[in-house]
């Protein structure tokens, strides 16, 4: 059963935190079961960038992001070669290592 480390968040998760996780999964609903209450904005409809992550270990262990995916990173605050949607980038045999960025773009443009 593949691992998920979800680094330390200041807000979402202070002291990090490592997990089973199910292949087939999508790390955002992994996070969300263990109370990492990373925003969803578009309920996991592929629609938003508010469940951005950056997958620091075990990126090549997923399956390809979509065009459709690809189209709303673009819009992401702090993109990364690495970066997905939680909703869209399931699990797969690997442990994986996920960093969840310090912003959203939701929180950018309710900030400024």
């Amino acid at each position: 059963m593949p691992q998920i480390v979800f680094l330390p968040h200041e807000e979402l998760c202070p002291a990090g935190l490592a997990v089973e996780a199910e292949a087939g999964e999508t790390v955002l609903d992994v996070a969300l079961a263990n109370d990492i209450e990373l925003e969803h904005a578009c309920e996991k409809s592929c629609a938003c960038t508010t469940c951005h992550v950056i997958v620091r270990e075990g990126f090549d262990s997923m399956v390809e992001s979509d065009e459709l995916e690809d189209d709303m990173l673009d819009k992401a605050w702090g993109l990364e070669p690495e970066s997905r949607l939680g909703c869209q980038a399931v699990v797969a045999e690997e442990d994986l290592v996920v960093e969840i960025p310090k912003y959203t773009l939701n929180i950018v443009s309710e900030n400024h």
